[in-house]
C-alpha cells in the first residue's frame, strides 16, 4: 500500500518539504566500526543518544538523552562526515545495541507536530528515513494522527491526540514492538516482525524537542 499524503508530508528533507518520498534502492555499507553499549538480557535498558549518528539539524542536550530540532541546524561542513551519520533525514539512533530480551523505555515530546519513535537495525541505511525501509520499525505522529510504519507502509493507530509521554515495549525474540499508553500502562498497538540482526532505539524529529527515559522497569501491567 502506498503511503498517504499525510505521511509523505512528514517524510521530508530537513528544512524543505518533499512532494514525493525519495527512494534509495542502494544501501551503503557502513565501513567504520562502531562501539556500542551492549544491552543486557534484563529489563532495565539504559541508553543515550549517539551524536555520531545525528543529522546536522539535531542538537543533543541533557547529557545526550534529549534532542532538539534546529530549523537551520549546523553547517554540514562543520559536522564530521562518517558512515554513521544520517545525511538527509532528521534522525538519530541510541548508543545501544539490542539482540535479545524484553525492554521498555519512554519518550517525552514537546512542541512537536512531526516525529517518529521506534527501532532500527544498527546497520540501517543512513540515506533513508526510519519507517521507510525494511530495517526500521516506528510509530509516527503527523497531523495529529498516529501511524505504525515499516517498509514505507503505514497503518493508522487508534490513539487520539498527542500525549506528552509514550512508552515503547520491545520483545526481541517475539519480534514485537508496542506503543504504550503510559497513563494506563496499556499497549495501544503492536508492530509484528522478525528481527534478524541487532537493533537500536531510533528517533526522528522535524520540530520541537524529544527527551528519552531509559533504565526503566517494564510496568507491572505489561509483564
Amino acid at each position: 500500500m502506498a503511503m498517504s499524503s499525510r505521511v509523505v508530508c512528514m517524510c521530508r528533507l530537513t528544512g524543505r518539504s518533499l512532494g514525493t518520498v525519495l527512494s534509495h534502492s542502494r544501501a551503503k555499507d557502513l565501513t567504520a566500526r562502531r562501539w556500542y553499549i551492549t544491552a543486557s538480557a534484563g529489563n532495565e535498558l539504559q541508553f543515550k543518544l549517539d551524536e555520531r549518528t545525528a543529522h546536522s539539524s539535531l542538537d543533543l542536550f541533557k547529557k545526550d538523552t534529549g534532542v532538539i530540532y534546529r530549523m537551520l541546524g549546523l553547517d554540514p561542513s562543520l559536522v564530521q562526515d562518517t558512515p554513521l551519520r544520517f545525511r538527509d533525514w532528521a534522525v538519530v539512533l541510541a548508543d545501544t545495541q539490542i539482540d535479545s530480551g524484553r525492554h521498555y523505555w519512554e519518550v517525552t515530546v514537546e512542541k512537536s507536530h512531526e516525529f517518529r519513535v521506534g527501532v532500527a537495525e544498527v546497520s540501517t541505511s543512513r540515506d533513508e528515513c526510519v519507517g521507510t525501509n525494511s530495517t526500521s520499525w516506528v510509530f509516527a505522529f503527523v497531523q495529529r494522527k498516529w501511524f505504525a510504519m515499516t517498509t514505507g507502509k503505514q497503518v493508522p493507530v487508534p490513539l487520539v491526540g498527542k500525549p506528552d509521554r509514550v512508552g515503547l515495549l520491545l520483545d526481541y525474540e517475539a519480534g514485537r514492538l508496542s506503543l504504550v499508553d503510559t497513563q494506563k500502562a496499556e499497549v495501544v498497538h503492536t508492530i509484528k516482525t522478525q528481527f534478524r540482526s541487532p537493533i537500536s532505539p531510533a528517533f526522528a524529529l522535524w520540530d520541537g524537542e524529544l527527551l528519552t527515559h531509559s533504565g526503566l522497569e517494564i510496568p507491572t501491567g505489561l509483564q
